[in-house]
This record gives structure tokens, C-alpha cells and sequence, in this order.
């Protein structure tokens, strides 16, 4: 949120607490007036706090890039809240279709060839034509994205992001909100956090022959 001064303009970032499974719905309708703007809005998710962007928005995806400091053409992962809206610009035949059925929502993120629709927006998909997609299993997200109309470019909180060098420090709403209030316009907070851990990745850009990238939270056997 950007507010008037005597002395200019300034960012300020609101920080808003939510309950995770029954968040209000006035303060998804603000944090999605954020997102309209191109603006960036962070809450936890099943894995880490994440700050995500509208892809279609230009200046929300290079406030996105350039908050962790990354490559264009590094892949961020795409949140979304049905199969439906990941096949608005992911390819998804049958085989794929259903064992996603089976496993989401869940602690994955799904490799597959990315379509026209979101290869426009991202660097990195028009490199080589793929998307990361991640349907986690949080009310918070699911309501956010449902909200909101789309699908929302993400990426995590590290503790590299906030400049702290001890790793054993929780990251908390209220410290991501101080450090990057110049850059983050919304916080959705839900107060105690149990992440759990990095997601398993499986490229199913061969349908026929899944590929577990990484092994991570997710149950894939």
C-alpha cells in the first residue's frame, strides 16, 4: 500500500491475521486488491512462507525476481487451486489428469510443458517450455487463489531474503512484514506455523514415465 505524506510517497505493508481454515473474506478481497495492482502478498503455505504475483502482471513478476534477488530465467513454482486452472497453461492429458487426482492437494510439485498462456509472461517457461505447479493443501492458499481468479506465481521466504544469517530463526509475519515493507504490500498471517519441509517434485512431462526429481515431503510411493 502506498500512502500520501508531506514528505512523499512511501510503501507501507499491511499485516492482517487470518484463521488458516476459515480466513475472512474482506481481507482476501484486500490482499487480491494488491495482487490487481501488481503488487506482492505473502502467507505461509504447507511448506514455507511464500510471496506471490500475479504472472500476467509485469511489474508483480519483476518485484518477484528481483525480492530473491534471482535469474528471470530461474523457475519460480505457479500455485494453483484446481486441476481446471493448471490446465489453463499447463499440458495435462489423462494419464497426468488422474494421478492428480489421487495426490492433490498435496506436498508436490508437478513438472509439465508449459502452454502459450503462461509462457508470454514467464522468462524462464519460454526457455524451455515448462511450468512448476503446486496445489498445497491450505485452505489460506486454495481461498486466496479461488478469490483472486487465477493462478499466482510464487516463491519462498528464506532467511537470506530477510539478511538473517542464523537459519535456526523462525520466520514469523510480523519480521517479513519489518524487513520488506518497501517491497511486499500484504501480509497474510495465521500466527504459529508447522511447515512440513520442501515438497517432492516429479516431472511428468513424459506422462507415460513420472520422474521424482527430489524426494521431499510428499508420500509419491
Amino acid at each position: 500500500m502506498v500512502v500520501e505524506t508531506d514528505r512523499g510517497r512511501y510503501n507501507v505493508c499491511v499485516i492482517e491475521y487470518v484463521i488458516a481454515q476459515n480466513p475472512d473474506d474482506r481481507i482476501i478481497n484486500r490482499a487480491c486488491k494488491v495482487l490487481e495492482k501488481g503488487g506482492l502478498v505473502c502467507l505461509p503455505t504447507d511448506s514455507n512462507w511464500v510471496v506471490v504475483a500475479d504472472p500476467a502482471s509485469k511489474a508483480g513478476v519483476k518485484s518477484l525476481y528481483k525480492l530473491k534477488k534471482a535469474d528471470p530465467q530461474k523457475h519460480f513454482s505457479v500455485l494453483c487451486d484446481t486441476i481446471a486452472k493448471a490446465m489453463e497453461i499447463a499440458h495435462i492429458e489423462t494419464t497426468a489428469f488422474r494421478l492428480l487426482k489421487k495426490k492433490i492437494p498435496g506436498h508436490f510439485t508437478f513438472i509439465f510443458r508449459a502452454k502459450k498462456s503462461i509462457i508470454k509472461y514467464l522468462e524462464a517457461s519460454k526457455r524451455d517450455h515448462e511450468i512448476g505447479i503446486r496445489f498445497p493443501p491450505c485452505i489460506l492458499v486454495q481461498r486466496l487463489i479461488e478469490a483472486y481468479g487465477n493462478v499466482l506465481l510464487s516463491t519462498n521466504i528464506t532467511h537470506e531474503v530477510l539478511s538473517i544469517e542464523d537459519e535456526s530463526v523462525e520466520i514469523y509475519g510480523y519480521l517479513i512484514g519489518d524487513t520488506l515493507s518497501n517491497t511486499i504490500g500484504h501480509v497474510l498471517d495465521t500466527g504459529e506455523t508447522e511447515f512440513a519441509g520442501p515438497s517432492t517434485i516429479v516431472n511428468l512431462t513424459d506422462e507415460a514415465n513420472p520422474v521424482v526429481v527430489r524426494r521431499g515431503a510428499g508420500d509419491w510411493d
